[in-house]
């Protein structure tokens, strides 16, 4: 008869999800306005250690001539394009909350999507993603008659672009449900709280660069995350995300992207890593 710790540890590697052989690794990129650098200023060096960078698009931050040379920038180092529209709110950087209805908002990001895609044609690229940014990120992860209406016009305007989001969000469920091609994002750089959402914050301090290594080594191999109240939860993704704002952002990537490597976990263009999904 099998030992019960067998039995166990059989249970434990049945229901563990497999270990992630690579990833996608996003950030956020052109947040700066006119001669304003968002952040530390250094997309330069952010832009090769990434995959796919979500490009301000003019409402929290960025203008045409940033949008310019950014979509340019990611082309040089052969990383996915995406649009990343907020609040109109350059005051707050997008991070407040702004009562908005569903319609206006949605021809808010229409809008701002149209913009980066005509740049992206200027460069000769193709849109891959577009992920909300801030507060309407946050929104949209909780309010179904947004998230519907993103979604519906996802659907009319670029059918096959890949909408970034949380797996345990609105967001995800509805763009499933709806058919749109989703990504489902691990954020290195927040912490995680009971439900699997983000603690949504408008300031974050400098963090230690082999916790946040070591964090999403865990979730790869694991798919596990500590939460604020202490405990563990599953957690499903597909990209990893460090903020470009985020104090050490450059020291965080570097220190990640040696992890992943000591660990035999590769960052890799979007398409491949949905297809090992």
């Amino acid at each position: 008869m099998p030992h019960p710790a067998a039995n166990l540890a059989s249970w434990l590697n049945a229901t563990r999800p497999p270990m992630k052989q690579c990833i996608d690794l996003n950030s956020d990129m052109g947040e700066g306005f006119g001669p304003w650098r968002i952040g530390d200023g250094i997309d330069e060096q952010i832009m090769p250690l990434i995959s796919s960078a979500n490009i301000a698009t003019g409402f929290h931050a960025g203008d045409p001539g940033t949008m310019h040379r950014t979509v340019a920038l990611a082309k040089v180092h052969g990383v996915g394009v995406g649009a990343h529209p907020g609040l109109r709110d350059l005051v707050g950087f997008g991070r407040r909350h702004i009562d908005i209805p569903a319609p206006e908002l949605v021809n808010d990001i229409i809008y701002q999507l149209g913009a980066l895609r005509e740049f992206a044609r200027l460069a000769g690229l193709h849109l891959q993603h577009i992920k909300p940014h801030g507060a309407l990120y946050m929104h949209a992860a909780r309010d179904e008659a947004l998230a519907r209406a993103l979604v519906g016009a996802l659907q009319l305007t670029e059918p096959g672009l890949s909408l970034y989001c949380m797996e345990q969000s609105v967001t995800y469920r509805v763009a499933r449900a709806m058919g749109q091609p989703v990504v489902r994002e691990f954020y290195a750089d927040r912490d995680y709280d009971a439900t699997g959402s983000i603690v949504f914050t408008r300031r974050t301090g400098r963090l230690d660069p082999r916790t946040v290594a070591d964090k999403v080594v865990r979730a790869c191999v694991e798919g596990r995350v500590r939460t604020v109240q202490g405990g563990d939860i599953a957690i499903g993704f597909d990209s990893v995300c460090i903020h470009s704002d985020t104090p050490g952002a450059l020291e965080l990537l570097q220190a990640l992207r040696q992890a992943l490597a000591d660990n035999a976990i590769r960052v890799a263009a979007l398409p491949e890593v949905l297809q090992t999904a």
